[in-house]
């Protein structure tokens, strides 16, 4: 379901980030400076009150989808847990020139990081994607690095998009509903990276939610920042089970094949995975 007006204000988006770092560290998720997150703005919004400063950016991609437009983006190496005390000192705001390939950095006097995240140009690539294929006027992009689910990943069997879903989304009935399409599997990738980008990039068409193979996770969300951290929320959860039975021996029977798709049928839920 997409964002319609009235559109949040900057601070609203803001806040909203902060709230979102906040769950991500208390599940650990963000140890220290990990993880990172950003917000597509499409409408007018006005940066230069909260975010004076200005420099120029040439931007690592092109994207030219997101012309006029502004992208919310943390800093790198600030802690995901302390955006919520003061979210000017954390954040960057980007305005994408007509262009597509340069734009301009907006931050606050009180700015605590020397560059955007390390991960930006996932991030950016993400919202160039969607915003040509879908025309969105909103979009969350969050990455995490939830123990569970990334642990997962180091097992060779788990790192298959059909065995991870089936293991992860027989835990709790709530799990096909939140996370319908399940959640894709990536390679591990260097971070950062060109191949890490495109492999995001083509993994969050089909998904809302990828996992980077002994790395972390990537979710995305046209409503909130807050949706995107609850799909990280609910795959870490499956996870946690999947380890604790793991650990058991395989003792737990989980739900069934035929109780995941009578959750699904009482829901309306369409999805690949009943």
């Amino acid at each position: 379901m997409p964002l319609h007006e009235p559109f949040p204000e900057l601070d609203e988006l803001l806040a909203s980030m902060g709230a979102g770092g906040t769950r991500i560290s208390e599940i650990d998720a963000s140890e220290a400076g990990a993880g990172n997150i950003s917000v597509y703005v499409g409408w007018d919004i006005e940066l230069r009150r909260r975010f004076p400063e200005q420099s120029e950016l040439v931007l690592p991609l092109p994207a030219p989808a997101l012309a006029g437009r502004s992208l919310l983006v943390t800093g790198s190496g600030r802690r995901l847990r302390q955006i919520h005390e003061d979210p000017l000192a954390n954040v960057g705001a980007v305005r994408i020139h007509d262009d597509g390939l340069t734009a301009t950095l907006f931050t606050s006097p009180r700015r605590l990081f020397e560059k955007l995240t390390s991960e930006f140009n996932s991030h950016l690539a993400v919202h160039q994607d969607q915003v040509a294929r879908r025309g969105v006027d909103f979009q969350a992009v969050v990455h995490a690095q939830p123990p569970h689910l990334t642990y997962l990943s180091h097992i060779p069997a788990y790192r298959d998009t059909a065995t991870m879903n089936r293991k992860i989304l027989r835990w709790e009935p709530e799990s096909i509903v939140a996370l319908s399409q399940g959640v894709g599997v990536l390679p591990f990738l260097v971070p950062g990276s060109e191949g890490m980008m495109a492999a995001n990039v083509e993994g969050l068409r089909d998904f809302e939610i990828v996992i980077w193979s002994k790395h972390g996770v990537m979710s995305r969300s046209d409503l909130s920042v807050t949706r995107a951290v609850d799909r990280i929320e609910y795959a870490e959860t499956g996870a946690h089970y999947e380890y604790m039975d793991i650990v058991a021996g395989g003792r737990a029977e989980g739900l069934t094949q035929a109780e995941i798709t009578s959750v699904a049928d009482e829901f309306s839920i369409d999805s690949p995975w009943v």
